[in-house]
């Protein structure tokens, strides 16, 4: 495979291939505005990442790795132990408990919002102190609302990102090697394919496949 200079990352010595792999996906999409909003250079800042899948879990870790205290926002209990015990969050915020949201009130310096389907904005808008910043990663398609004073009030931000640079992906490749960050994954071979397809459909992956295509015969007409 040949490739512009320009596009090429150099994979750090020891990452193993399937690990680099949705590094390059999913860690650059949450490392790129950690770092483009200052976020990374203060520790002891306050986040939360709302949304625990493919990318939110790699954002527990890149953020808990940057000195952060963590807490991961879901709907429901159900990934609590996940979010705590194995992805090492600081705390687990149930968004349907109104008494929760109600403690959590203007406590954060900014929302990580990964959910890929339409949801009300202003329950989170409310969590986020002064100059709080509500950072969207979730490819909606339907129109978002909120009233402004919820955005007046408070100085707060609501912004967008996508993907990252090929620099942001070198900076983050070496980041998490020298960090020991890995992301959780699955590999699979070609012949299983079909049925990965069948199990993202179920949201039944934790959090990546990684497709092992050696011996795949892929250079070779049928």
């Amino acid at each position: 495979m040949v490739v512009d200079q320009k596009f090429a990352v150099k994979i750090p010595d020891g990452m193993a291939p399937e690990q680099a792999a949705p590094l390059l996906c999913a860690g650059v999409t949450v490392y790129s505005p950690l770092t483009h909003f200052g976020l990374s250079k203060i520790a002891g800042l306050k986040g939360r990442i709302l949304g625990l899948g493919g990318v939110g879990h790699m954002g527990v870790k890149l953020a808990k790795a940057m000195g952060h205290h963590v807490t991961v926002i879901s709907s429901s209990d159900k990934k609590k132990e996940e979010a705590m015990d194995h992805l090492g969050a600081d705390a687990y915020l149930v968004s349907s408990d109104t008494t929760q949201m109600q403690e959590a009130a203007d406590s954060l310096d900014y929302i990580i919002d990964t959910v890929p389907v339409n949801h009300p904005l202003e329950p989170y808008l409310s969590l986020l102190k002064l100059d709080g910043k509500l950072i969207l990663m979730g490819v909606i398609n339907t129109p978002l609302q909120f009233i402004s004073p919820m955005v007046m009030l408070g100085r707060k931000a609501i912004t967008g990102s996508f993907i990252g640079s090929i620099k942001e992906t070198e900076e983050m490749l070496a980041f998490c090697n020298e960090k020991e960050i890995t992301s959780s994954i699955e590999v699979v071979k070609m012949d299983y394919i079909n049925k990965a397809f069948e199990r993202l459909e179920k949201n039944d992956v934790r959090y990546r496949f990684v497709v092992d295509v050696s011996g795949s015969k892929l250079d070779q007409e049928e």
